[in-house]
């Protein structure tokens, strides 16, 4: 029945937007054939958990929008049908994931380079000669230990004695 509607049938205020729609569900059609045409077991066993995680959530809001799609082309307003709060929980959840993502791409504390960095700031000279880095005149480098030890555990490693 669609089929037996010309393209004149139509306002030519909406042809473009028509024409426009047209080729999104094709891009939409193609995309979910894809998709679908590897199995799923095949794809899970290339995915890491978290990788996993983002492909589940991925489909299922796909598979929800297109769905909400659907109820407006029924003329049902789907924010008053239970697809609006299965979208928001997924997108919870796609907020979880993300976080996750970023934790793990955040700096990361080096406490070996962390100490050696404490060490040589704090060097102290030893008594008979300088076996250090050279001293400015006028700038004191020493620290006492309860100084050096309050750093250290505000950078979560640990210093001794020797080591500065």
């Amino acid at each position: 029945m669609a089929d037996d509607i010309t393209v004149e049938d139509y306002p030519t205020e909406i042809e473009e937007q028509l024409t426009g729609f047209e080729s999104s569900v094709g891009a939409v059609n193609n995309m979910v054939e894809t998709i679908i045409s590897m199995p799923r077991n095949e794809l899970a066993q290339k995915l890491d958990p978290l990788e996993q995680a983002k492909l589940d959530l991925m489909s299922a809001y796909t598979l929800n929008s297109l769905f909400w799609m659907y109820l407006v082309t029924q003329g049902i307003n789907p924010k008053e049908h239970g697809i609006k709060q299965e979208l928001e929980r997924i997108r919870t959840h796609m907020n979880r994931v993300k976080e996750i993502t970023e934790r793990k791409k955040s700096a990361r504390l080096d406490k070996a380079a962390a100490s050696r960095f404490l060490r040589n700031a704090l060097w102290e000279p030893e008594e008979g000669g300088s076996k250090g880095p050279p001293v400015s005149p006028g700038v004191m480098r020493t620290r006492s230990p309860d100084y050096v030890n309050v750093i250290a555990d505000q950078m979560g490693c640990q210093v001794t004695r020797s080591d500065y």
